[in-house]
């Protein structure tokens, strides 16, 4: 059927400005359909990723019902090498680092909280870090690094046990002074409720100190 001449137009506009602007679509139209691939393939990378973790993750917390510490020390180790930024390497870590500690693999212990310390994106597994690895550190008469461990910040939750801490270290060090002012910033820190509070008052007591408690509490 013939083209009216309104079509004819039409069809004649639009092959002008396919000409002109023809390549520059298509490329426009390639880029697009290649980021939402890319994206789509993230996304269920992202998802295979966290779901592989997980599966290495219930066999570790399995291994660490029965106190197999190698088994678990190796799934640690596995989750960190090939999903480490997922947040199951973290729980990991932490998880591999209590069974060590409880069969007294002191070492071990050190090696999954430094992990955490140093490669875990999430704030609150690295402050949970940093207290207990200073609290190994303790035990192993490293003073100097275990107040090096506990010298970054970290988030207001985490505080007053990081005030506790430091607190039990510079008592072992004899420098008291330092550690009642430790306790205290470890009570003003702390919530009220918190079962811990009842233990810091006594340590406060222990080295000659009356606690001082805020009196909004």
């Amino acid at each position: 059927m013939a083209f009216d001449i309104d079509e004819q137009e039409q069809l004649a506009t639009l092959k002008d400005w396919w000409k002109k602007h023809g390549n520059l679509t298509t490329w426009v139209l390639i880029v697009a359909l290649v980021a939402y691939a890319g994206w789509s393939s993230w996304n269920y990378y992202q998802r295979s990723q966290a779901l592989r973790a997980s599966q290495l993750y219930d066999e570790l917390q399995k291994a660490a019902s029965s106190k197999d510490n190698s088994k678990v020390q190796r799934a640690a180790g596995d989750i960190q090498q090939k999903f480490g930024r997922t947040a199951y390497a973290g729980m990991a870590a932490l998880s591999a680092a209590k069974v060590a500690f409880d069969v007294n693999d002191l070492n071990g212990a050190k090696e999954q909280l430094q992990w955490v310390v140093d490669h875990c994106a999430d704030e609150d597994y690295r402050a949970l870090a940093r207290v207990r690895l200073a609290g190994i550190l303790l035990d192993q008469k490293a003073y100097d690094d275990g107040l090096q461990v506990l010298a970054a910040d970290v988030p207001a939750p985490f505080n007053s046990a990081v005030a506790d801490r430091k607190g039990d270290i510079l008592v072992a060090q004899n420098k008291l002074d330092d550690a009642r002012m430790a306790y205290q910033l470890a009570l003003d820190k702390i919530d009220s409720q918190n079962p811990g509070l009842q233990l810091i008052q006594l340590k406060l007591d222990a080295i000659g100190c009356t606690p001082v408690i805020a009196a909004a509490r």
